[in-house]
């Protein structure tokens, strides 16, 4: 079986290397890479996605729950509505034990649009210091057999109670957890998971009337092609988004406890941009932690409220979008788009995008790094149709915001396969982004977002 490289083990030497300016693992030597690759065509790429969530009153209701009860609102969502059951639960990251009550949602199935080789799953909620929840799922193969029931995260907005975390050494020796995505073990055999359900576990301390409320719960499910190239597409936009610009590399050395400080920092800092153009933020109060005299410490905060002790880092994809729709009125989910056109619709409608991508050195013109993966967010686009991003992976604040060749920006985002500088194939994330917006969103951004699914 041909398993995905872990994702932590790639950040940990690219990011390491982004923050230096130099290339990453990967060198720095130009290798014989085959150029006769077929790009995949952009209607295939489109139909490779689905989004699917579970957010509304009656979607609450629609599920099975052993315990819990939906809440009406201007933002519905599900709580404990008496315990069902108590835990005793081991922290692996502390080594403490405590006893937790508990109640559990399970969601209908839902057979996706597209017989899958990857699910990530994502969620918005709200956990009060005495809370957490766990997120796990159970998926439906192709050829009629089921999963187990995986863990896709224990999570709570705080560290003060547990340790938000993923569980490592997950399988059914037909897929695997890699961190935070599902992942069919052997795509070339043909195996997919054509349907999942996903289940939800509140937690709370025993005896209090405390309790989490999760207001969105989704999955995007993906068949991942095998290609190298992907066809140019057309410039269709020119706008510039009024993003604010956050280096991580200003917090070189600070709070090594989050995965050797602010060198690796590119996910929570490309997060904290977004947040802050939605107009949100951490409050005097909630900085008060950090070291004074600190520049930014709201990077510092997003670092330490978007670690996952397991992983040993900051980027994993659902924690950060679960740390954005923390702060009032907001949604998040993590996705793939189909192509800079998608992407054009989203920035149009005035949302800015956080995009995963990697590449040798001499593969993005201007960057003056190499990396097997780094987020920076896409704010706008000129009036050549190149993309503009802000670029945390820069000496300085005032140095983010780049300007990167169409083209070359949209192969090493949207390409699932790629050479190495030693002539190696290496994974590429295939288009994967978090996108974050207002509930209470512009008619134009909804339209938009719908017309993404993710509405």
């Amino acid at each position: 079986m041909n398993r995905p490289t872990s994702r932590r083990t790639v950040l940990t030497a690219a990011l390491a290397a982004a923050a230096t300016g130099s290339v990453s693992s990967a060198g720095s030597a130009t290798a014989a890479v085959p150029s006769t690759v077929p790009p995949l065509a952009p209607s295939a790429t489109a139909s490779l996605v689905d989004n699917h969530s579970w957010h509304t009153y009656t979607d609450w209701r629609s599920g099975s729950g052993a315990g819990t009860r939906a809440v009406a609102g201007r933002r519905p969502g599900l709580v404990i509505g008496h315990a069902v059951g108590l835990v005793d639960y081991t922290d692996p990251h502390t080594g403490r034990t405590a006893d937790w009550e508990y109640a559990t949602w399970t969601s209908p199935v839902h057979r996706s649009a597209v017989p899958a080789t990857e699910v990530i799953a994502s969620w918005n909620a709200d956990t009060p210091a005495g809370t957490w929840i766990q997120i796990e799922l159970q998926g439906r193969y192709s050829d009629a057999t089921s999963t187990p029931w995986y863990v896709m995260g224990r999570w709570a907005a705080g560290d003060g109670d547990i340790r938000r975390t993923s569980v490592d050494d997950q399988t059914d020796g037909k897929s695997s957890i890699w961190t935070d995505t599902f992942s069919v073990d052997d795509a070339a055999s043909g195996l997919r998971l054509v349907s999942y359900r996903l289940r939800l576990v509140l937690h709370r301390r025993p005896g209090s009337r405390l309790t989490p409320t999760v207001r969105r719960l989704g999955a995007m499910a993906s068949d991942i092609p095998d290609r190298f190239t992907v066809p140019a597409s057309t410039p269709g936009l020119v706008r510039e988004l009024p993003v604010p610009r956050y280096s991580q590399n200003v917090h070189v050395g600070q709070y090594p406890e989050y995965d050797n400080g602010g060198e690796a920092w590119c996910s929570p800092t490309s997060s904290q941009m977004i947040i802050e153009y939605w107009g949100r933020g951490p409050t005097a109060e909630e900085l008060a932690w950090v070291e004074p005299g600190l520049a930014d410490p709201q990077v510092c905060h997003a670092a330490r409220f978007t670690y996952d002790y397991q992983y040993e880092g900051c980027g994993n994809w659902p924690f950060n979008a679960a740390y954005a729709a923390t702060y009032d009125g907001m949604s998040a989910v993590v996705t793939r788009l189909g192509s800079l056109t998608d992407l054009e619709t989203l920035i149009r409608a005035g949302i800015p995008v956080i995009t995963s991508q990697s590449f040798r050195k001499e593969e993005l013109t201007g960057a003056g790094y190499g990396t097997s993966g780094h987020l920076m967010a896409v704010i706008g686009f000129t009036a050549d149709g190149d993309v503009i991003a802000n670029d945390p992976a820069s000496p300085s604040n005032e140095a983010v915001r780049r300007v990167y060749k169409r083209h070359e920006w949209e192969t090493i985002w949207l390409r699932t396969k790629r050479y190495d500088a030693n002539g190696k194939v290496r994974s590429g994330t295939g288009g994967v982004c978090y996108i974050f917006w207002p509930v209470k969103s512009a008619p134009s951004q909804h339209r938009a977002l719908r017309s993404l699914g993710l509405v």
